[in-house]
This record gives C-alpha cells, sequence and structure tokens, in this order.
C-alpha cells in the first residue's frame, strides 16, 4: 500500500504540473501544433533535453538494448499520432483531463484500452515478431 502512495503523490505532482504548463489544455496544444505559440515547444524540448542529459549521466547503471526496430512500429507509430491527433491527448495526459473533469475523456480512455486489447488480438493471429519492452 505505501508503493501505491507513492506513485499516487507522483501522479498528482505529474498532473498538477502538466495542467499548469498547459499541456493539458487542448487550445494550448493546438497552438503548438500549428506553431502559433513556440512556448510548449520550448518545454517540450527543454524536457527532451534534460532527459537526454540525465540518461547520459545514468548510461552506465541502464542495461543496453540490442533489439531491432519491429516491422509494426512505423504503421503503429502512426496510428499512434493519428489517435492522440483526433482525441487531443497522449495516453498519459488523458488522466490530467479525466482529474479535471473532462466528460469526453472516459471515451479516449475506453478508445486507448479498446485499441490495446485489439492489437493483441490482431497481433496474436496475424504477426510473428517479439513484442517484449524494456528488456521483459
Amino acid at each position: 500500500m505505501k508503493e501505491h502512495f507513492k506513485y499516487a503523490i507522483v501522479g498528482l505532482v505529474f498532473g498538477a504540473v502538466i495542467t499548469g504548463i498547459g499541456f493539458g489544455d487542448y487550445d494550448e496544444l493546438f497552438k503548438m501544433f500549428t506553431l502559433v505559440d513556440a512556448r510548449l515547444w520550448l518545454t517540450f524540448a527543454f524536457s527532451v533535453i534534460l532527459t537526454m542529459i540525465i540518461l547520459f549521466l545514468l548510461r552506465k547503471r541502464i542495461p543496453r538494448q540490442d533489439k531491432l526496430i519491429q516491422p509494426g512500429t512505423l504503421p503503429g507509430s502512426m496510428l499512434f499520432g493519428f489517435g492522440w491527433a483526433i482525441c487531443g491527448a497522449c495516453p498519459a495526459i488523458v488522466f490530467v483531463h479525466l482529474g479535471q473533469g473532462s466528460v469526453a475523456a472516459i471515451s479516449t480512455i475506453a478508445g486507448i484500452v479498446f485499441g490495446v486489447w485489439l492489437q493483441r488480438k490482431l497481433h496474436a493471429k496475424l504477426f510473428r515478431w517479439d513484442t517484449g519492452t524494456c528488456g521483459v
């Protein structure tokens, strides 16, 4: 139970930060993707650079993955991006929207759950490549 409490605190802080900087606001994301406002692009770029620095510093502690890119990576990435564009939320942001009281977030979560379920069913029947990630 103690571990779940830690994750809940991290999730609440994450949601508050995301909401505070505007990543949870569809209008702000629209401005970012239409290149009207550079503020979120700069925030995102800073986050990527900070993550790169942290991963560089921790590179000795993180096991190296020598996996090839799976055949479904490109079409899956495109489908993921289309879904994100349609609903205006990535899987993390949809929980921020839910926390903000957005009823539309429920349909987005249902779509995510259905998409994962469908991918597992189709992959088991049609494809044979490894689905393991992150060393699992």
